[in-house]
């Protein structure tokens, strides 16, 4: 149970932070090759494909933290456990955007992985850059049904809720 909550904690964290020692590594050396008058034909296109899939990771990331943009104007007409409703909706909507970005991706990636097409200079296939689409947004399906679980508890019971966590949810923005 400990293992399955520390990958609970920390999955997007120790991802994001591999493959950013990648990519800097990476363009490091490019970079240090290039002074000696050599070049490695393979440092950009794997810096850019790691950059893809950092991207992808992030948005998990982002609404893990809840740290997305987000717009709060409309909160202003709703007081006390009512300013949950937003929030809540908000993520019902974004839970079905996940829903079709992971479908959609999943089938563009499965499909360039049955013609074969490979990267030009590494020789990855081209589908496993594409699977960080429903990879990432499966990873924020998960993060997003954790926090609409939280929000709906937190609207059910916010009379017994302690009074700091009443007043940061009147605080919340919609995320």
């Amino acid at each position: 149970m400990k293992i399955i909550k520390s990958i609970n904690n920390y999955l997007e964290e120790v991802i994001l932070v591999m493959l950013s020692i990648l990519m800097v590594s990476v363009t490091f050396l490019q970079v240090v090759m290039r002074t000696f008058g050599n070049s490695l034909s393979w440092s950009e296109e794997l810096a850019r494909f790691t950059f893809i899939w950092m991207v992808y990771i992030g948005i998990a990331y982002g609404v893990k933290k809840m740290k997305h943009i987000s717009i709060d104007a409309l909160l202003l007409l709703f007081k006390g456990k009512y300013k949950l409703i937003l929030p809540i909706v908000s993520n019902v909507f974004f839970i079905a955007f996940s829903i079709v970005i992971i479908i959609y991706g999943y089938e563009v990636s499965s499909i360039l992985l049955g013609f074969g097409q490979t990267s030009a200079a590494l020789g990855i296939p081209i589908g496993f850059v594409y699977l960080a689409t429903p990879v990432g947004f499966g990873l924020t399906l998960i993060r997003l049904i954790q926090n609409l679980i939280i929000q709906i508890k937190d609207f059910i019971n916010f009379d017994q809720l302690p009074n700091d966590k009443k007043q940061e949810i009147t605080k919340q923005s919609i995320s």
